[in-house]
């Protein structure tokens, strides 16, 4: 069974080395630019896991002239469109794809340009950064990969995802309920993401100070009251989760979203933040703390666009 990986970064780099490792037969697909280091270094997991490498097989965009039995989408949002021309030679009649981006609308375009029976849901759980080219940091032990058919059907190609990637060194799971877990993991970064980035610190950071705790117990409600109203409620477990790591005294924990911004990278504000906001209007639901989030992070992205003109 053929799986190529779009993005060797810090989420489809880690999935990829493990999968590897446990025999499976996977190509990365990746910029031009990236193949003579690639090649010459591999690519490696360090961390709290220990060290792991590969020599990785790796394709261009320009090379892809066969269908995959399964892609697995590891791209930030602002990469989304470009990567559905990449990939578009590689998908086949029975091709799976498998998206693990934040938020939800990247399933409406996957589904208009290759078909919904093509598309599954994704939802990546884990904690990693690539350090450096080739090198991913992997910062917590408990990874975790679900994936689904939109509808919750159990399908050939859910059967497919389920026996490639079982069994290969992270938690994998295929459920019939995936939608709800995409909105819930959503609820989850959209709220870490406001409550960290709104203010420019970690969530120690934040709840270090008058008021943290409250803002961050205000902000996961907001959030939490949007996926209740497109009836994907989180459940009472996970709320009780997300809220005591939002509220976690002395916490150094900060989303993705909040590293890319303290080193004044592109981020997807639109995808997660924005995209959330405009529901919760359509739903008729007040989120003046993601809305603020929203319209600082917006700001953050016009002014790091104007300086690179």
């Amino acid at each position: 069974m053929r799986l190529l990986i779009v993005g060797a970064g810090a989420t489809g780099g880690f999935f990829g080395v493990k999968l590897a490792r446990a025999g499976r037969d996977v190509t990365f697909l990746v910029h031009p630019e990236r193949v003579a280091d690639l090649r010459k270094n591999g690519l490696r997991l360090t961390g709290i896991l220990g060290d792991e490498r590969i020599d990785p097989q790796l394709t261009t965009a320009a090379d892809l002239d066969s269908p995959y039995d399964v892609i697995l989408l590891a791209v930030k949002a602002t990469a989304l469109a470009q990567s559905m021309d990449d990939i578009a030679p590689a998908v086949g009649p029975d091709t799976a794809i498998l998206p693990i981006l934040n938020g939800i609308s990247h399933l409406d375009q996957l589904n208009d340009r290759f078909g919904k029976d093509k598309v599954l849901g994704g939802v990546a759980v884990l904690a990693t950064s690539a350090e450096r080219a080739g090198e991913i940091n992997v910062l917590t032990s408990d990874a975790k990969l679900t994936a689904g058919d939109q509808d919750g059907a159990s399908t050939p190609r859910t059967e497919r995802v389920r026996e490639l990637f079982g069994g290969a060194g992270f938690e994998f799971a295929v459920t019939d309920a995936i939608l709800a877990a995409m909105w819930s993991k959503w609820v989850f970064i959209a709220s870490t993401t406001a409550v960290t980035c709104l203010m420019r610190g970690t969530i120690g950071d934040v709840n270090s100070v008058p008021g943290g705790f409250a803002w961050s117990r205000s902000v996961l409600a907001e959030a939490a009251a949007v996926a209740e109203a497109a009836n994907f409620p989180v459940g009472k477990a996970e709320f009780m989760s997300y809220q005591a790591t939002l509220t976690e005294p002395g916490s150094s924990y900060a989303p993705s979203f909040y590293r890319d911004l303290v080193k004044g990278r592109p981020i997807e504000v639109e995808h997660v933040l924005g995209d959330f906001s405009r529901r919760a209007a359509a739903l008729a639901v007040g989120t003046p703390f993601l809305d603020l989030a929203t319209m600082n992070l917006r700001v953050y992205e016009q002014r790091r666009e104007q300086s690179r003109r």
